[in-house]
Order: structure tokens, then sequence, then C-alpha cells
């Protein structure tokens, strides 16, 4: 694990502010920090490793130190890879601050088993808890709904439904369009929609090294469609910032989203950005 060169400014920005509804403050990949009224703290699959050079190298900074986190309720982890599931990153976090993580079977084994959080750092094993589909539980101010998402590349992804008083957040990981999506537009008012975005490049293969064409995120016609199933008013692509050769151009998604019905706004955070509900 790399140590950050940001210092502790972003916690201690987080740890001041006092959110009228809901704060958000972008980690960069697909990692959100959620802050609430009543001070309740959440983090979406927080990543704070550097990758796997020269397959996948980050390209953003690392945005603090995970031993520095002092304050947090929950954890929510979307799926079993390394960029979204990573003792160094998140088991020192849970092991300082006692929170509950939230992750689908993939992402529970890896924490519990293939990673060893419990042995390996000083997590108990039952702050980490295997949640699926249809799952709902409250964390403060907050009501979370577990929800079925279409990744190819994870085993078993799920998103999370952010219900507060001041409104309702999406946050479904790495997913492509799917009819799961368009469920949940029919059934929640969903103010903000967090999507991975990206375009596709030529990584080397895992085993062979060999350049292959690999695509893991929606492209800009996905996820406008994304937006269309979830009826949000505002969305916020992910992951666009990370991976050499998988980087793209949020902004291309405001002209993109122009002729459509939804989002009503596309709002574009680079790292250590935040914004209100």
């Amino acid at each position: 694990m790399s140590t950050s060169d940001w210092g502790r400014w972003l916690l201690d920005e987080v740890a001041a502010t006092d959110p009228s509804s809901v704060d958000l403050w972008y980690l960069g990949c697909n990692g959100f920090i959620l802050k609430g009224a009543d001070g309740t703290t959440l983090m979406i699959d927080p990543y704070l490793g550097t990758g796997d050079p020269p397959r996948t190298i980050r390209m953003v900074p690392i945005p603090f130190d995970p031993a520095g986190v002092d304050a947090l309720d929950a954890m929510l982890l979307t799926h079993e890879h390394t960029d979204h599931t990573h003792g160094p990153s998140q088991a020192p976090i849970l092991e300082s601050t006692g929170a509950r993580c939230y992750a689908p079977a993939a992402a529970h084994a890896k924490a519990t088993e293939t990673e060893a959080w419990p042995s390996r750092y000083g997590v108990d094993a039952h702050q980490i808890i295997e949640v699926g589909p249809g799952d709902e539980f409250d964390v403060g101010g907050f009501s979370i709904t577990v929800i079925e998402t279409h990744d190819p590349d994870a085993v078993d992804p799920v998103g999370f439904i952010i219900d507060h008083p001041g409104g309702t957040i999406v946050h479904i990981g790495d997913a492509r369009p799917s009819a799961d999506l368009g469920d949940v537009g029919d059934s929640y008012d969903i103010d903000i929609a967090i999507a991975a975005f990206g375009t596709a490049g030529m990584i080397p293969d895992k085993q062979t090294g060999e350049l292959v064409r690999t695509e893991w995120y929606s492209d800009a016609d996905d996820i406008i469609t994304v937006a269309q199933q979830l009826r949000c008013e505002r969305l916020i692509p992910s992951h666009w910032d990370m991976w050499k050769g998988l980087t793209a151009d949020p902004r291309g998604v405001v002209d993109h989203a122009r002729s459509f019905p939804y989002p009503k706004h596309v709002e574009v955070l680079e790292i250590g950005d935040s914004t209100a509900l």
C-alpha cells in the first residue's frame, strides 16, 4: 500500500462539513464518501491501491491513507474486483473505526477467506456482512436497499439504493444497462445516480501479457441508457479517471445527454470534489 501525498486535508474536510442534507465526495475510481445531516458517514468502494502495473496503472492520486480514517459508520462494496474489494485499502479503515462492511457473496468471501481480513488485520468477522439483492438495512439516517445489477465481468455484483430524507442516491458499481435498473427507475424517484464510465482499450492479458481489447465500463451510449432506465435527475460518471488506457472524458456525456429526457443534469466530479444532494 502506497502513501497518499494529499495528507489529511480531504478527511479533515469531511469531518468539518455539516451537511444540510447529504454531501458526497468523489475518491476517484468508483469510490465515494457520503455524510448525512446527522453526521452518519458511509464509504462506497474506497480503493487506495496503485493497481497492478503494467496491466492496471493508477492515473489519479491516492486521496488519503486508510489508517488515517477516524470515523465511519458503514462501508458498502459492490463486487469482488480488486479496485472495489481490497484488504490493504479497506481493512485498516474497518479496524480503526469499527464500521460494518456490507458486501455481496464473492466480495464477502474474498474479505473473510481469500484475503482473511479478520486474521490479518484487527477486523472482527462480524463487521463483514454478506448481502444480496432485496436486502434492506439502516445506517443512521440512511435506509439502504441492495439491488441486482449487470456487470459481465463480476461474479455477483450489486448496487445500493441509498434513501435519505433529503433524497435518493443510487450507486451501481461497474454495472451496464439492464432490466433490473428499469425496475429501480419505476419504483424510486432517484435524485443522483452514480455509474462507471470509460472507453475500450488495449490492456495486457493477466496470464499472457498480450494486449487484449478490453471494455470494463459503460461507454457514452450505455451510461445514458442507464440514466433512462433509472430516470435520474442527476448523473455522476465515475471510474473514467482511473486506469491508463481506459480513461475517458466525461464532459462528452454532457453533450450526449442533451437530446434525452434523463438525466436532467450530468455532474462531472474530479477526485476530491464534493457535491450536495
